[in-house]
């Protein structure tokens, strides 16, 4: 306990070689090396919560999603995704290019309290879990050189951007005003268009509607959901970038929210049948999500009123599918894309926090949250659309039916995940 503890005073004392100039403040960047980490570790519990949600046949797959999302939109982000995002005095649409290529400015630069360098490799977990986050959409039956390709283009021209616009210095939607702490808009919801514009393209899994798709270990389900759940804490409560009563707000209405979701599905499932493991599981995320754009913007009370919602109302979105007959594999539309909504509409109402909303006398937030809400789906849903065509063309989205029916570990790794 002492030596981890010796280590972090040095990371403390460490960011001093960053900058003479003492702008850096220690306890910041510690707590946003933390937060980076925190949010580098849901990528890997993402896949572990997919991973159990699929059939045995197709586990490392979609676990593969996820790690490849780390090592590609890893390595484009620190060379372009972040000087496109955030490059400073760039113009509304998009960043300078003054960090283009990993150089010097960016280890060298100070960004508000933090260092440049600790400020992208925290926007970069970003990134990497919103391509890997629409994956659960078109598991069983995409493509894994296609997947490759889509969330390379896709995180350089839909993510990179709309993130500059929201988050940047001179963003467009930050300067009409905008409201989204920790990517309800950016993250939940651009992530939940990317996947219904993928199924439409794609189609449906052989047999969806005609017979049932079993999770095949539950378990690993709710390891990935703890593992997300703390990992949200850094999410949230990071993106202060500072240690201040904002992310105090933020680290309590996480676990606020996410406890209220899950609450709440138990509640409904309970009315007509006995609770699940996975829907608890399912109300913790839809919880959480739908807090994450309003998270430093709201009080406690407020943070459990989205909380419920959240459980309330994904648990019937993701019915929808069923009746309109698109095959999301693992509810990202219901869960992510309908709680962003919940978060943005809810900033635009309650923010009290940072900004104030249609409660507390400003009608404008609301039109704002909107029209967030109108660029984010709008945008993400053509630009997806034009980068799947040109992945489509090239490799084909889809696997051949035999490779699906054999499995996608087999047909697309040439492996098992369990050899008994």
């Amino acid at each position: 306990m002492r030596r981890w503890f010796s280590f972090i005073i040095f990371m403390g004392s460490a960011v001093n070689l960053f900058a003479a100039d003492g702008k850096i403040d220690k306890a910041d960047t510690l707590w946003i090396i933390l937060s980076a980490v925190l949010v580098l570790g849901m990528t890997p519990a993402l896949s572990i919560f997919y991973g159990g949600m699929v059939r045995a046949k197709n586990i490392l797959s979609t676990m593969s999603y996820s790690f490849v999302s780390m090592t590609v939109v890893g390595v484009l982000w620190f060379l372009f995704g972040h000087t496109i995002a955030f490059g400073p005095n760039g113009s509304a649409f998009l960043g300078s290019m003054k960090y283009l290529f990993v150089n010097k400015a960016l280890m060298t630069d100070i960004h508000g309290t933090i260092p440049e360098s600790v400020f992208a490799f925290f926007q970069g977990m970003f990134a990497i879990i919103t391509v890997a986050l629409f994956s659960g959409s078109v598991v069983e039956r995409m493509k894994f050189s296609a997947y490759v390709i889509v969330i390379a283009l896709w995180s350089l021209f839909i993510y990179a951007p709309l993130a500059h616009w929201v988050w940047g210095d001179t963003g467009w939607l930050a300067s009409l005003g905008v409201l989204d702490f920790a990517g309800g808009l950016v993250v939940h919801l651009s992530s939940a268009v990317a996947a219904i514009t993928l199924i439409l393209l794609i189609g449906n899994r052989k047999g969806f509607q005609t017979k049932q798709f079993l999770p095949h270990n539950l378990v690993l389900t709710g390891i990935g959901t703890g593992l997300l759940w703390f990992g949200w804490f850094g999410f949230n409560a990071g993106s202060a970038l500072a240690v201040n009563s904002t992310a105090f707000y933020a680290f309590v209405n996480t676990f606020i929210a996410g406890a209220a979701g899950g609450f709440m599905w138990m509640v409904l499932e309970m009315r007509n049948a006995k609770p699940s493991f996975l829907g608890i599981c399912s109300g913790i995320i839809a919880g959480l999500a739908s807090v994450t754009n309003a998270a430093g913007f709201v009080t406690p009370p407020v943070a459990l009123l989205i909380g419920f919602m959240g459980g309330f109302i994904c648990y019937y979105a993701i019915q929808l599918k069923f009746k309109l007959n698109y095959d999301d594999s693992l509810d990202v539309v219901g869960v992510h894309g309908v709680g962003g909504l919940i978060g943005a509409i809810m900033t635009g109402l309650f923010a009290s926090i940072n900004g104030k909303g249609l409660f507390l006398g400003n009608v404008s937030q609301l039109f704002y949250q909107l029209v967030g809400i109108f660029v984010t789906i709008v945008f993400t849903a053509i630009g997806t659309l034009i980068i799947a065509k040109i992945v489509d063309g090239i490799v084909g989205l889809r696997v051949d039916q035999e490779e699906e029916v054999e499995g996608l570990d087999l047909s697309q790794h040439g492996e098992n995940a369990y050899n008994m």
